[in-house]
């Protein structure tokens, strides 16, 4: 019996050890998460009780507000009905769950109610709570003209999905990014749990057609002939001597560890497009088979030490959430692997980047080699109209040397200029441009490419780069027939918005 008695008292001993270090685990290790969770009721309570601050255009159209409200929170949040799809994937939304995207994410501690530091011995004295309000650097009439012209790529219901990115090439302000398809945010900030629940169960977030994922910065596509433009870089980086190498007129060449050639682009069934010559030529005529001997002579370490020079395989320090990794061949297999360095040089096989990746790749060439961290907001002030934060632009990388910039910059006029060039007539002379087509192919028995179009303009003293995708189309031969005339658009609109 007093075996049993002692027994009985070590387990609840232990239980009461339990207890007691579980108690102190919430009250005391966990105490700050569990207050401070999203999921707390009263956080969300808390909350909204108080305004949320208003995110701006940069032309001062108020995109997010909060106003008050008669349900069960004392606040609503409001997106303007007249820019909400416009902006949805560039302010995200706001739930009563306290899920939070884009802006209303990354800007949060701002825009949420706090109380201001003290700067005075009067600020002691006096309350201090307040909301700050976030200016973007997207002008809301420029993205308006950019979404009307990926909008209008659809006409004929053949590109569901598209993409566009401008950039402020000397600063790395994003001046507007759209991608098709979008979304109203609205219901997503309802009061009302079950219009909460229906409306993000209709955007189908698990789907690979979801509108919550933005094309531009959070999906990415085989950026085919555009690659070029780092393939080119990494030629004068890593082995000048392969400008010079003129190349022989074809239309197909023979891959070593393959038993299949690799073929320039088809101008008509079973027929592809011959051509060689030196890197001056062939750049602006996109020829593939040049390319893919070009990356064979420079093989995996070089190749891949310019992707990621430009930014590839690492994520892009924007400021904004769950932006995708733009993803580039690395590591000895690929080193070992001359049919994948050929078809990785002109922007195939396992190379994916977003469109964000691919402007900037397009804004580093134009600003002589430097690459300016992208961001999307301007400033930040507080409810009195006090300068809380303002952003100082700073580069984020340095991809290559000015000498490089200015010899890809050349061959990037020469697409746009020579009679050869594969966006030959798509611009206006008077614009300067220097730019690059793309297309990949994908898709079952690669019947179908992604369209692409970089550029900035004007060549002598880049102002704005833009980068434009059209997925999965019909196969095309160079991509300009489908990107050539968005890409001409949203670029004339963006060098009249830019000073």
């Amino acid at each position: 019996m007093e075996r049993r008695i002692r027994r009985l008292g070590i387990v609840l001993l232990v239980c009461f050890a339990a207890l007691f270090v579980q108690l102190n685990n919430i009250q005391v290790l966990k105490a700050s998460g569990l207050a401070n969770s999203p999921n707390n009721p009263r956080i969300q309570d808390i909350a909204r009780s108080q305004p949320r601050g208003d995110i701006l255009s940069s032309n001062g159209v108020v995109l997010a507000s909060s106003v008050p409200s008669t349900g069960y929170y004392k606040y609503q949040r409001t997106y303007n009905p007249a820019t909400a799809t416009l902006f949805s994937q560039i302010v995200g939304y706001d739930t009563i769950f306290g899920t939070r995207t884009g802006v209303e994410a990354e800007y949060n501690s701002f825009l949420q109610s706090h109380t201001r530091p003290a700067r005075t011995l009067r600020d002691l004295l006096i309350n201090r709570t307040t909301t700050d309000n976030v200016t973007l650097t997207i002008n809301s009439q420029l993205q308006l003209e950019v979404a009307g012209v990926v909008e209008g790529i659809n006409q004929n219901g053949s590109a569901p999905s598209a993409a566009a990115t401008v950039i402020n090439v000397k600063t790395g302000a994003i001046e507007a990014m759209y991608g098709r398809p979008t979304f109203n945010p609205q219901p997503l900030a309802s009061q009302n749990t079950a219009v909460v629940n229906y409306a993000y169960a209709a955007l189908n977030p698990n789907s690979g057609s979801s509108p919550l994922v933005s094309r531009a910065y959070q999906r990415g596509y085989a950026p085919g002939s555009t690659f070029k433009t780092v393939t080119s870089s990494a030629v004068y980086d890593h082995q000048p001597a392969l400008a010079k190498v003129d190349y022989p007129v074809a239309r197909c060449v023979p891959l070593p560890q393959s038993n299949l050639p690799v073929c320039n682009y088809s101008i008509a069934p079973g027929v592809h497009e011959a051509c060689g010559g030196t890197i001056l030529v062939t750049l602006p005529e996109s020829c593939d088979i040049a390319f893919a001997q070009m990356g064979m002579a420079l093989g995996g370490p070089a190749l891949t030490a310019e992707a990621q020079a430009f930014g590839f395989n690492q994520r892009i320090p924007i400021d904004l959430p769950d932006v995708a990794v733009s993803s580039f061949p690395s590591g000895p297999s690929f080193d070992a692997n001359k049919p994948s360095q050929a078809y990785s040089a002109f922007g195939q096989q396992n190379v994916v980047a977003t469109t964000l990746q691919m402007v900037l790749v397009t804004a580093g060439i134009a600003n002589q080699g430097v690459i300016m961290t992208p961001h999307v907001m301007q400033e930040i002030r507080d409810s009195q109209g006090n300068l809380v934060e303002t952003y100082r632009p700073h580069p984020w990388l340095t991809a290559t040397t000015p000498f490089t910039a200015s010899a890809v910059t050349s061959l990037m006029q020469g697409v746009v200029t020579q009679p050869g060039g594969t966006a030959y007539g798509v611009f206006p002379p008077q614009w300067n441009v220097a730019a690059k087509t793309g297309t990949a192919e994908t898709g079952p028995n690669a019947a179908l490419t992604n369209d692409w179009m970089v550029a900035f303009a004007p060549a002598n003293d880049p102002k704005v780069a833009v980068a434009v995708v059209v997925p999965n189309q019909p196969g095309s031969a160079t991509g300009a027939a489908t990107s050539g005339p968005p890409t001409k658009a949203i670029l004339g609109y963006a060098l009249a918005a830019t000073p």
